[in-house]
């Protein structure tokens, strides 16, 4: 009986390890404090490889967030959403090639509080710009009304720690969604 429990045991414990391999830290530090993401490179194979490639080439590092879009500044907006939104540092914004696609009915990661999603304008033009969503936000999931093609964004990660970072950057002064000024990110790297 005992062998059995450790059996039981060492199977459980491998397989607890390999769902954690799934799943991939990053620390993003910026000048209003820290916050910690899990990216689900299982799900979003093709978003999280483009983001890491940003990340381990220290691209997103003197990068910003540079919007954010609130009920107050979009009023003309049908379909409103809540946000933050950065970007890679200037001169590496688009330094790799725009990835293909993946929608939320796809990688089963919907739009929900604290998501992390690449910006794009038509789909398979994503290169390093994400957001960050405040609140759920369904209208940014496959079949969602903010893009008028209804393909959604790529949704590929979450914040785990550091939403109190997420909403003051989302509560900064803006005009016309354009951060006033941008807050920095002194860098993200793997944890």
């Amino acid at each position: 009986m005992n062998t059995f429990l450790i059996v039981l045991l060492i199977i459980s414990n491998l397989l607890t390890n390999a769902q954690e391999n799934n799943v991939i830290k990053v620390s993003i530090k910026t000048e209003f404090g820290d916050m910690i993401a899990e990216l689900y490179q299982d799900k979003a194979p093709i978003t999280v490889n483009n983001f890491l490639m940003y990340v381990d080439s220290g691209y997103y590092s003197y990068g910003s967030f540079i919007r954010t879009v609130t009920p107050e500044n979009q009023k003309h907006n049908k379909i409103k959403i809540d946000v933050i939104q950065a970007e890679a540092h200037q001169w590496f914004a688009s330094s790799f090639e725009p990835i293909e696609h993946e929608t939320t009915e796809l990688t089963g990661i919907k739009h929900e509080d604290g998501v992390m999603s690449m910006a794009r304008y038509t789909p398979g033009t994503a290169t390093s710009s994400f957001f960050i969503c405040v609140g759920s936000q369904p209208e940014l999931d496959l079949g969602g009304k903010r893009n008028p093609d209804g393909q959604g964004f790529s949704a590929f990660g979450k914040i785990i720690d550091g939403m109190n970072v997420v909403k003051k950057i989302h509560e900064s002064k803006n005009s016309k969604q354009a951060l006033m000024p941008p807050i920095l990110i002194i860098s993200i790297s793997r944890l």
